[in-house]
């Protein structure tokens, strides 16, 4: 396994951080350097600046109008937003749903719904978790009934990452009751516009309304819609999920708040004390562990080589490190991080205290934000029995 850089793929890296550099707004910077609110507007705007320069689409091939770049360049580019303070792109146009409609979408369904995921103009939700499927997807109970040239869609979706923010989902869907659980799902997509879809957002520990519900009451959905054949679906919801999992490890991201972490310390006073510095080193570690299974899996692709099916893996490491980044913040700001009021911190209060912008109420916001990370996109315990299945065997 070599993990060095070619100096193409150094120069590559320099191309990238110049341009971000060059294109990112400060105000948004600002904002993810310190955990402040990212408005719908600041995301898409973000979106919209790498859209014009074809790099929302960083992943796709260019057969589609993406880079066409290697796995190794996405990583570098991927690790030079974060770096920079770029905000996350959020995944489920380009990054979910997008590979899906390559894969088993016809051309019309390409020629009509990549372009606008491409640019950042249309908005993705998913349509995966209900009231009583989780971590158990293939117990889901929304039902599409076909009629005709369309499809009548009744129930309920939760969990809904920004669906407030919604203009189409892609949806799993119950077409069929017979067989096993999972061989009855079709994949949809949903205009969220239509006619008896309601969105009811949730409010979240950290005062965020980042999850919705998401009810389907009679919706008419046109059967050119559907993705693939009818009662496939589950085959591309696992296609999909392997990119959510990966996504969700956010390698990039973690390096970027082991940084932040450490300037909290040395601003807090904790720095100097050697405990509470292993704990930090400790965390580097796993950081350092992470991206190095993330470069295994980069090198055996750039080699040719089948990389290991380690999707659930990744997803449980990135998912530990990012809650226990968040703790050491709090550990680090003592008593100082713990006011919450949600309405001073939107007024721009950060509290009358020695650590000004560094020990405020972004840090019990995130804290309290992370506590979803071990459970969403499959729940740690289920992707450990997944992991001890498929790779230990």
């Amino acid at each position: 396994m070599d993990l060095a850089f070619t100096p193409e793929e150094q120069a590559f890296r320099d191309e990238i951080r110049a341009w971000v550099r060059a294109n990112l707004p400060a105000e948004i910077s600002h904002k993810v350097h310190n955990a402040l609110r990212l408005t719908r507007d600041d995301m898409q705007r973000w979106a919209k600046i790498l859209g014009k320069k074809g790099w929302l689409g960083y992943g796709w091939p260019q057969q589609f109008g993406g880079p066409g770049w290697s796995a190794v360049q996405k990583h570098l580019f991927e690790e030079e937003c974060a770096l920079a303070g770029a905000p996350r792109i959020v995944p489920f146009g380009p990054v979910m749903v997008a590979p899906v409609i390559m894969a088993f979408g016809n051309k019309e369904q390409q020629e009509r719904f990549l372009p606008g995921i491409a640019s950042g103009e249309v908005w993705w939700s998913q349509g995966y978790s209900e009231p009583g499927s989780g971590s158990d997807l293939a117990s889901l109970k929304t039902r599409a009934e076909r009629r005709g040239d369309k499809y009548i869609v009744n129930g309920q979706k939760t969990w809904t990452t920004l669906g407030q923010y919604g203009d189409w989902m892609f949806n799993l869907v119950r077409t069929s009751t017979e067989g096993k659980p999972q061989t009855g799902i079709s994949f949809l997509l949903l205009d969220m516009k239509s006619k008896g879809v309601s969105v009811r957002p949730i409010k979240l520990l950290d005062g965020e309304c980042e999850v919705n519900e998401v009810f389907f009451d009679n919706v008419e959905v046109p059967a050119e819609n559907l993705i693939g054949e009818e009662n496939k679906g589950w085959t591309y919801a696992k296609h999909l999920l392997s990119h959510e999992r990966t996504n969700i490890a956010d390698v990039n991201r973690a390096k970027r708040e082991l940084e932040r972490l450490k300037r909290i310390a040395k601003t807090e006073g904790v720095w100097d004390d050697t405990r509470f510095r292993d704990q930090i080193a400790l965390l580097e570690v796993d950081v350092v562990a992470l991206e190095m299974l993330v470069l295994r899996v980069l090198s055996a692709e750039k080699s040719g080589k089948n990389s290991l099916d380690i999707a659930g893996l990744l997803k449980i490491r990135g998912s530990e490190i990012q809650q226990r980044y968040s703790e050491l913040m709090m550990l680090a700001a003592g008593p100082y991080s713990l006011p919450f009021i949600e309405e001073a911190m939107e007024a721009g209060w950060q509290g009358d205290f020695p650590g000004g912008v560094l020990a405020n109420a972004p840090l019990a916001s995130t804290y309290f934000n992370m506590r979803k990370t071990t459970i969403y996109g499959g729940s740690n315990e289920v992707q450990r029995n997944i992991v001890a299945q498929t790779v230990l065997g």
